[in-house]
């Protein structure tokens, strides 16, 4: 490790960790990030004279290095940015390349093809006037530096990574509760459909969904037939979720824990193809999403979130698009419910799938820069209640409405015909009240029935 490189602390939720060595620093990425990154390149901040972590970002290795340049500069600019709108701007960046081997590769060949990439993070970030401390490479079970030149610590074959759990960062993340994700390619596969057979039926279900739904929630669409596919979705949302209310059954019935795949196997099996291809298309409608983002909240929130995986992993070729929609629900649920590291992933997707999706691209913003969740809930909590409390008031106006329209004895929907007052009845000769039929003779012979107030059948009496 460079000798110049000052000892680096990390913050396991109040535990301050110092970590010594390129070793040591290798074992803390999946602590700092949540995940084990693949094919990834990651910047780090330091601050203060001890070299605290700070912010962090991480992007894609770009597959083609004729934009390493581009993308060096950009990350170099959005990590300085993001910690100077916090107030305190780096003193210091380390950064990391992640990527396997591939097909007859070895991990050493890797560092050298990622070796210009590490270079020019080293210049992009120093024509900022911020020094990079290390650049390592990992890959293969390895580690690599970029910046030590010293072969006695940090030899060309590379540095095998310390088993798993064994070192000073994993103990103090155990302690604190951290929790270590798996990595980054298999967080992303549980958002991801899994080709199984049964994307065949999805996609027919999806077929017939749009060509139902689309043309109702395109822009110019009637506004009525909208707002009754708002309503049917929502209700079909609401639905759905009850089923999500217990928790996972994540011990088997040997008493054994029960892998990932099958817990999602599981929840896969609450949601038929017709009802996930009518809640996918309806999403694709912004008041509906919005109003489904208010399930944000404990276990709601956590089941929230469950369903939209399933919906994700549910938009195969050539719905890929559609994605976007449950991908930020899934992300912003796992936001609003503390668990960073997924809501980074899901909304990192989303935005692969629709890169102008403005919602996700602003979620992913505040994620990546620290900012805390509870102000965007807040203002969804707001429009919540100014919502119900609408729909009340107008529910207790039309009980009112009802009331007047519906006189005791009367027909419901029709006021009662009025009376004439009192010595009205032949005040103007010639011309009766409207709505009263004079009492003639007839009427006044012993035995006759009483006057018929109201007239004849379609008169103005209304009736």
């Amino acid at each position: 490790m460079n000798a110049n490189h000052p000892e680096t602390s990390a913050s396991a939720r109040g535990r301050q960790v110092t970590l010594r060595s390129a070793a040591e620093l290798a074992d803390a990425l999946p602590f700092v990030l949540g995940f084990h990154p693949t094919d990834s390149v990651v910047l780090v901040a330091l601050h203060g004279e001890n070299g605290r972590f700070g912010g962090r970002i991480r992007l894609g290795i770009p597959r083609s290095s004729g934009e390493w340049d581009s993308t060096a500069d950009h990350l170099a600019e959005v990590l300085v940015d993001m910690c100077a709108q916090r107030g305190t701007p780096p003193d210091g960046i380390v950064g990391f390349l992640c990527q396997d081997p591939g097909p007859g590769e070895t991990a050493r060949e890797v560092n050298e093809r990622l070796r210009p990439f590490a270079q020019r993070l080293r210049t992009a970030c120093g024509a900022l006037d911020i020094p990079v401390y290390e650049v390592l490479c990992i890959s293969g079970g390895r580690h690599f530096s970029y910046c030590c030149p010293h072969p006695a610590c940090c030899p060309p074959e590379g540095t095998p990574l310390a088993l798993g759990g064994t070192s000073v960062m994993a103990a103090a993340a155990a302690y604190a509760g951290i929790e270590v994700r798996g990595s980054l390619r298999e967080m992303e596969a549980r958002f991801k459909p899994t080709g199984a057979p049964g994307d065949a039926q999805q996609r027919a279900a999806l077929d017939a969904a749009a060509a139902d739904i689309v043309p109702r929630v395109v822009d110019g669409a009637e506004e009525e037939g909208r707002a009754r596919l708002r309503e049917t979705t929502l209700a079909l949302a609401a639905r759905l979720l009850a089923g999500f209310a217990e928790p996972p059954r994540r011990i088997g019935a040997d008493g054994a824990r029960r892998g990932q795949a099958a817990v999602d196997a599981d929840d896969d099996a609450l949601v038929d193809s017709g009802d996930a291809a009518a809640l996918i298309l309806g999403l694709q409608d912004r008041l509906v999403r919005d109003r489904l983002a208010e399930w944000m909240e404990g276990p709601e929130g956590v089941a929230a979130g469950r369903l939209w995986r399933v919906l994700a992993r549910r938009c195969v070729t050539p719905y890929e698009e559609y994605a976007a929609a449950p991908l930020t629900l899934a992300g912003w649920a796992a936001w609003s419910t503390g668990d960073e590291p997924t809501a980074r992933v899901a909304l990192g997707l989303a935005i692969e799938a629709d890169p102008e999706y403005v919602f996700a691209r602003l979620l992913h913003q505040a994620c990546n820069e620290g900012l805390d969740p509870e102000t965007l809930r807040s203002c969804l909590r707001q429009e919540r209640e100014a919502r119900t409390a609408a729909e009340r008031a107008a529910a207790a106006a039309a009980r009112r409405t009802r009331t007047r329209t519906r006189p005791r004895g009367g027909r419901p929907g029709r006021p009662r015909p009025a009376l004439p007052r009192a010595g009205t009845g032949t005040a103007r000769r010639g011309r009766g009240t409207p709505g009263v039929r004079h009492a003639g003779r007839a009427a006044a012979r012993p035995g006759s029935p009483a006057p018929r107030h109201g007239g004849r059948r379609g008169t103005r009496s209304g009736r």
